[in-house]
């Protein structure tokens, strides 16, 4: 049997303890949703803000709300994660109630399953939205990790700053039912960074998308005004929140596999948020950068 020394070891348990982590190999596929907290050392220097597992019932910290309420739709705990069961119309929603943060980073792992195609789809929404209590001014501080339908071609991001501004962006990521995926949104108070599964992909650095409110997470099946939908579900398995702290106050920085593969800046409009908030996708017109430039002011 190999022996080794007191010293050779422990200096080989040091090493483990105190080795910075490497970027994750992207290479061939992988065992599983990536997350970015593990990718980018998130978790250092005592970062974490608060964690949810969903182990138990529904705890007081969240609220349900939305028209789907009435019309067969719930919100709880199942097997480990948090909920958001639909009927067959309105819109079902999950804030958490917690204090908010104006910067810091939120991530959450989750997946859709639509029963039946006979109608027309929910959208699956996780935003950060102003902290319960204050004005939610209309959804005109909103920042969000994802939006998407079963079978979209992309994944949506955005943020918005007033009640006419939105920055956004779309992602090409194709998602069925029970597709595990993990999203994520960093803030500073220079920077917006998204992420899927680990992955950066949109970088948005003008001052104007950055809005400074405290905001708290919101999980969300939107529904079409006035439509009929396919009565689905929307389940996170966890969602964390970290402070800035994570990597002394830096801002995560894409590797080698994100700027191969590209990283898009939003492009900037004015438009009316009630085509926003009513359900309706508006026509996307994006400004993407491609691997070398990822780095670039985004265009005025």
């Amino acid at each position: 049997m190999l022996r080794r020394s007191a010293p050779l070891l422990a200096l080989a348990l040091l090493a483990a303890l105190f080795t910075a982590p490497a970027s994750a190999d992207h290479a061939g596929p992988a065992p599983g949703p990536t997350a970015a907290y593990n990718t980018y050392g998130w978790w250092q220097h005592g970062s974490l803000r608060w964690r949810e597992e969903f182990h138990g019932a529904l705890g007081s910290d969240w609220k349900a709300s939305g028209a789907g309420l009435r019309h067969g739709g719930n919100v709880r705990n199942q097997n480990g994660m948090l909920t958001l069961n639909t009927g067959d119309r309105g819109t079902v929603r999950a804030t958490l109630k917690r204090g908010g943060a104006a910067y810091g980073r939120w991530e959450t792992r989750l997946r859709l399953r639509r029963y039946g195609n006979a109608a027309d789809n929910y959208s699956v929404v996780t935003e950060l939205v102003p902290e319960v209590g204050r004005n939610q001014w209309c959804g005109a501080r909103n920042v969000a990790l994802e939006k998407y339908r079963i079978r979209w071609n992309a994944v949506r991001t955005y943020a918005r700053t007033r009640k006419d501004n939105e920055f956004r962006d779309k992602h090409p990521l194709r998602i069925g039912n029970d597709e595990w995926h993990t999203f994520g949104v960093e803030i500073t108070p220079d920077r917006i960074t998204w992420f899927i599964d680990a992955h950066i992909v949109g970088i948005e650095e003008r001052p104007e998308a950055i809005s400074g409110t405290p905001l708290t997470i919101r999980f969300k099946m939107q529904a079409q005004n006035g439509k009929q939908m396919n009565r689905s579900r929307m389940q996170m398995d966890w969602v964390r929140s970290w402070n800035l702290n994570g990597t002394r106050g830096e801002a995560s920085e894409p590797n080698a596999h994100d700027r191969n593969e590209g990283i898009s800046t939003p492009s900037a409009g004015t438009y009316p948020l009630g085509l926003q908030l009513g359900g309706g996708a508006l026509p996307l017109s994006l400004t993407s950068h491609r691997a070398e430039s990822w780095f670039r002011p985004a265009p005025a």
